[in-house]
């Protein structure tokens, strides 16, 4: 049976970049993003009562500790990826910054997610069909031009022109 709870996990390459992005899924994730987020004016966010798709700029804190400041999109299901309510925080992209506001959404109750958990729940959830879902994997991978406009056609399902490219090859 697969768990219902709400997921986080770091979306973006572990490394030193600029921007790196925390990703929570599930029916707590609002709930979740309250426990850690405080405005500039140190307030918190109620996300239920705000709009959906909207961007907020303020701070990850533990307590009285600020861990990073970041910007905190907010998305409401069914309209995200899983189809379930979804935050994304865009912190700083070092490893420390991401590993610890990973740290303390879990601690917030957030469960780490399994890898290609987001993508199976879109699946379960009727977002992607399995095609679709597959070339979720071959869009990451991909490595040339041409393997990621046939990528980007199987997740826009539009295996017919790809089929097409792959016969006059």
């Amino acid at each position: 049976m697969i768990d219902s709870g709400t997921i986080a996990a770091i979306a973006t390459p572990i490394g030193e970049g600029g921007i790196g992005v925390i990703r929570i899924s599930g029916d707590e994730a609002a709930v979740i993003a309250q426990r850690i987020f405080r405005k500039p004016s140190g307030s918190s966010i109620d996300l239920t009562t705000t709009d959906s798709h909207t961007l907020h700029y303020g701070k990850i804190v533990e307590g009285q500790r600020v861990i990073d400041d970041v910007l905190l999109a907010w998305m409401k299901g069914p309209h995200t990826y899983t189809r379930q309510d979804t935050v994304e925080i865009s912190c700083h992209g070092g490893p420390m910054p991401l590993r610890e506001v990973l740290r303390v959404t879990l601690a917030a109750g957030a469960r780490a997610a399994e890898r290609g958990e987001f993508t199976l729940r879109a699946f379960l959830n009727g977002r992607l069909d399995l095609t679709q879902a597959e070339a979720v994997l071959n869009v990451i991978g991909a490595q040339t031009s041409e393997s990621l406009r046939l990528a980007v056609n199987d997740l826009a399902g539009d295996r017919m022109s790809n089929q097409r490219a792959n016969d006059q090859a």
